[in-house]
This record gives structure tokens, sequence and C-alpha cells, in this order.
């Protein structure tokens, strides 16, 4: 399988040098991992020189952060578009929301590493704290219309539902649906493990929703 992002050109072309660093940071991340990104490398990758990058970021790190919040801009929009408002059902349409997880995780492997294994700090970091909270904004939102549907006494709070899965979605994202030889072996497609998973979350909560 081909891990690169798209087909677009990689060298910096008519004042498109954030986005060719940008660009060029996956494909460092692709073939070396978070802790593989410098600023020369990524600068020679776009073809400028190796002050150039910083006409754009301050150093290294606000360089991953920008693909990071890309990322979860891009994660967002997948979950949102799975979500389609609950339709037919909110509980059909949670578990598109979790497939479209994996899915992103699967397609998208350089982001999600700049998403979740960079170790940048999420707290002071505006772009990627309002950039994540806008990606589980989504998940919290189908996890509140979920949970309206709760019969009995014993409703739980959404946001205890939308944090449980996504635990649970990354989990499966992580271990279990990666595009490359580091993911474990199943004897089921990850989408399934998943849909079991939630199946019997829901089961758990004494839900009819299960």
């Amino acid at each position: 399988m081909s891990w690169k992002q798209n087909d677009e050109p990689r060298g910096y072309h008519h004042g498109n040098l954030r986005e060719a660093l940008m660009r060029a940071t996956l494909d460092l991340i692709l073939e070396k991992g978070v802790a593989g990104i410098t600023f020369a490398e990524a600068a020679r990758r776009a073809g400028v020189s190796a002050a150039a990058p910083y006409r754009h970021f301050r150093d290294r790190d606000e360089m991953v952060a920008a693909v990071a919040g890309a990322g979860f801009d891009r994660l967002a929009e997948a979950l949102k578009t799975a979500w389609q408002q609950g339709k037919p059902t909110p509980a059909a349409a949670y578990e598109r929301v979790g497939r479209a997880y994996l899915e992103f995780a699967r397609h998208h492997p350089a982001e999600y590493m700049a998403m979740f294994e960079s170790g940048l700090p999420v707290s002071g970091n505006k772009v990627l704290e309002q950039a994540g909270d806008r990606a589980f904004g989504v998940l919290r939102e189908a996890a509140e219309v979920l949970v309206s549907h709760f019969s009995g006494p014993g409703r739980p709070p959404a946001l205890m539902v939308a944090l449980h899965t996504w635990a649970l979605a990354h989990g499966v994202a992580s271990l279990f649906g990666r595009p490359d030889d580091s993911r474990r072996k199943l004897p089921m497609p990850p989408e399934d493990l998943l849909e079991a998973g939630f199946l019997i979350y829901l089961k758990g909560l004494g839900t009819s929703s299960a």
C-alpha cells in the first residue's frame, strides 16, 4: 500500500511554501516517524533554503502542530459526514462514525501520527487544542443524540459515552487498523471488532439502542 497523501507535487511553487513544508513533513513522518522531522530536511524536500521555514513556523514543533491541526480538521469533516445528523437511526449513524475514525487512521497515517504520536503538549497550543475540540465536538454531539434515545432512569452522561467510544475507536485503530506491519493480527476486520465493542458497551449500559 502506498502511503503517499496525494498526487500533488512536493516542491514549493508560486507562494505555497507553507503547504509545501507541511507536505514534506507528512512524507518525513511516513519514512522516519515523527522523531525524524527536522526543519532542514523539510526545507530540502520542499526545495527551499534551510532558513525558509522560519517565514511560517517558529520552530519544528510549530510545523508539526500545524500538520496535526490540519489532520484534526480533516477528521472532524470525516466524522461529520459519517454522522449524517443521526440518520437513519442514531445507533446506526454512531457506528458509522466509528468506522470513519478507522478509515481516517488507515488512509491518513502520517496525519494520524502527527495528531497522536508527536508528544506535543495540547494545553496552551491553540492550533492543536481548537482543532482537537472541533473533532471531538462531532463525536460528543453524536453521543448526545444517541443518549437522548436511551430508555430507563440510568441514562449515562453523553460526555462519558463520547470519551469511552473515542477510546474504543482509537484503540482499535492504533492496534489493529494501521496500514503497515506494526498492526496486530486479527481473525476479523477491525471494523467488525469495533462494531462488536460498541454493541457490548451499549448493552452494558442497559440501553435499548444496543
